[in-house]
């Protein structure tokens, strides 16, 4: 048991990591390409990404599709049509600054979503002032990165869609843990990302026109990585959902990283970047809230184990 919980915070820690980067490639990205076909692209080429090994372990694989069409198809719309049609659209419309606050305060969607959905995930204390201090560390960090950026007219269209994405991903977290029928953790990724990006490119045509023209690589190098990073990610946190005894809400806690590793990676990569007080006293409160998270979970399993 404790090593498969390991496994498991390594696994999400791990997903945090890459999903940490996308935020500074889709703005390289979006610089050279409309907002939907950028998706859209992104994820197709991300499912065929994955189909290969889907394949590979899963020789049925159209044929599990097939059999379990009407749930693929509601994810791919659910997480990829609808969640990254709001997203590019929103992250245009507000400062990255305050997109980084409203997206890390979706721990506290996904827990509020599973509370009323998700048999034995209800909000205790204990994940409640988590999440209460992970966004507050989410706003620290981000104010830290772009004080100024937080001051200036706030698009409240811009806000209201990171909003919906955060009550979405919710939706989507605990539509893979509640779904019985255990449809391989690869073949829903590949097949959603496939359905789900051709969609959104096919959505794009008649919004944003056909474009097609000479880029420069870093367009591509930029593309090429959203692609991998969301074919890795995706997967693992699918496979992670659907496993036995996962509690939704605990494991989405992990997502507090993401800002943090975002700040860290602005650090290392980009010029004229450097540590601010407010995002250095928000990575501590983010990282203590974490810690104590898990100490207090192991302790209580240890509790109940010693009961039984």
């Amino acid at each position: 048991m404790g090593h498969s919980r390991i496994k498991t915070s390594v696994l999400a820690i791990i997903s945090c990591l890459l999903w940490s980067t996308a935020f500074a490639g889709v703005k390289i990205g979006l610089e050279y390409a409309t907002p939907l076909q950028f998706a859209g692209t992104r994820f197709l080429i991300a499912g065929l990404l994955v189909l290969p090994l889907a394949y590979r372990i899963n020789p049925r694989y159209f044929r599990i599709v097939r059999n379990n069409l009407k749930m693929i198809l509601l994810f791919a719309f659910l997480q990829t049509f609808l969640q990254y049609t709001m997203f590019y659209t929103g992250i245009n419309m507000i400062p990255g600054a305050v997109a980084a606050i409203v997206i890390g305060s979706q721990p506290f969607f996904i827990a509020l979503v599973a509370n009323f959905i998700m048999p034995g995930d209800r909000m205790t204390l204990r994940k409640t002032l988590v999440i209460l201090f992970g966004i507050l560390g989410v706003v620290l960090v981000s104010l830290g990165k772009d004080p100024q950026s937080v001051t200036g007219h706030v698009a409240l269209a811009g806000v209201l869609l990171m909003l919906g994405i955060n009550v979405l991903s919710g939706f989507t977290n605990v539509i893979v843990a509640r779904e019985k029928k255990m449809i391989p953790p690869l073949v829903i990724s590949s097949a959603s990302m496939i359905i789900g990006g051709a969609g959104l490119y096919l959505f794009s045509l008649p919004l944003e026109g056909f474009h097609f023209g000479a880029r420069p690589p870093v367009y591509f190098l930029s593309l090429a990585w959203l692609s991998l990073l969301s074919a890795v990610a995706i997967s693992i946190w699918i496979t992670l959902l659907k496993r036995p005894g996962i509690v939704v809400s605990d494991l989405n806690l992990w997502k507090f990283l993401i800002p943090l590793f975002g700040a860290v990676l602005s650090w290392i990569l980009l010029p004229g970047e450097y540590p601010q007080v407010f995002t250095i006293v928000g990575m501590i409160i983010i990282s203590s809230a974490l810690v104590i998270s898990n100490l207090v979970q192991r302790k209580n399993r240890s509790f109940i184990q010693e009961k039984a």
